[in-house]
Parts: structure tokens; C-alpha cells; sequence
């Protein structure tokens, strides 16, 4: 009888330290998936911030030629300051595409103003890192959006599911562009 009830004890035990094993791999888990949630997101921050500091150096490229437009600057300086305060997919999404129509409105008014520009190497070069920066932006927004799924996956299968609501994990939004982001703003500063 003592023997049995040693038994029974045994299996009890290892039936806890199984499920506290499990809890503590798929929290650890959850903890690892977010925390590459957040990297992701990061680099679009990254990325998006690289392209707003482009801007600067496009104004002094175009003040060294001549005198710009103030009305259309005004609106790339507002939409990059959205920009680097955005906080969440959602907001960092209007403001990455509120920018880019603010670029390419200053951008075609620029070139149309001042076509002397474009034959400068500065301004080729500017044309070129803005380009390379969106390509950049595009790869971040895959690579964000396909370990959120991945994340938001795991904390939605069961029993991951229980163990996500019971440690506080919430599904993250993906970064998805408006409609009229369907293509990347205009600075093709040729002829």
C-alpha cells in the first residue's frame, strides 16, 4: 500500500512538473516571437526615419539652386515629424504614406520649377538613396508583417491560447498601406 500511494505521488509530480515545463516553454516562446514583433517594427522605424532625414538634404540641395516652394516643404516637414512620433503599425502606416505624398507633391513641383536640378550629381545621388530607402521600407514592412503573423499564429492556437490571455499576449496589427499606397511617391528627377 505504502508503495502504491509513492507510486501514485511519483506520477502526480511528474504530471506538474510536465505542465509547469510546457508553461514555461510556450511563455518563453511567446516572449521570443514578441520580442521579434518588436525588432521587426523597429527596423520600419528604422527605415522610415532614414528616409525622413533624406529631406534635409534634398532642401539644401534645392536651396543651393534656388528658392523652393514653402508651402509644399511645410507639408514633407509635418508629415516627417508624424513620422518619427508614430507609435504602432497603424499610425507609423498614415504617416509613412502621408510622407510620401507630401515628397512627391514637393519633389514634382521642384523638378517642374527647377529642371536645372536634375543634371546635378548631388541631386542623381539624393534620387538615388531616396529609391534605394523605399526598397529598404518595403523589405522591412514583409519581413514585420510575416513574423507578426507568425506571432499572432502561436498566441491564437490552443492551448497557446490560454497560456497568452493568462500572461497578457494580444494579437499585433499588421502594417498594411492605404489604398493610395499602392505605388511608391514619384521622384524621378530625369526628363
Amino acid at each position: 500500500m505504502k508503495h502504491k500511494k509513492w507510486i501514485i505521488i511519483g506520477v502526480i509530480a511528474l504530471i506538474i512538473i510536465l505542465i509547469i515545463s510546457a508553461l514555461i516553454g510556450t511563455y518563453n516562446s511567446m516572449v521570443a516571437k514578441k520580442g521579434e514583433v518588436d525588432e521587426r517594427f523597429s527596423n520600419i522605424q528604422t527605415q522610415l526615419q532614414r528616409r525622413a532625414d533624406l529631406i534635409p538634404n534634398f532642401v539644401n540641395t534645392v536651396k543651393g539652386a534656388a528658392d523652393f516652394e514653402k508651402t509644399t516643404y511645410t507639408d514633407v516637414t509635418k508629415a516627417r515629424s508624424a513620422v518619427t512620433n508614430a507609435s504602432n503599425p497603424g499610425e507609423l502606416s498614415s504617416a509613412s504614406e502621408e510622407l510620401n505624398r507630401a515628397i512627391s507633391v514637393w519633389v514634382n513641383a521642384v523638378k517642374e520649377a527647377y529642371p536645372q536640378l536634375t543634371a546635378t550629381s548631388n541631386f542623381t545621388a539624393l534620387q538615388d538613396e531616396l529609391s534605394g530607402t523605399e526598397n529598404r521600407i518595403a523589405v522591412s514592412r514583409q519581413d514585420y508583417n510575416k513574423i507578426a503573423k507568425e506571432y499572432n499564429v502561436q498566441i491564437a492556437q490552443f492551448p497557446n491560447n490560454i497560456f497568452a490571455g493568462m500572461f497578457g499576449f494580444s494579437q499585433v496589427s499588421y502594417f498594411a498601406a492605404d489604398e493610395s499606397a499602392q505605388s511608391a511617391p514619384q521622384v524621378n528627377f530625369g526628363s
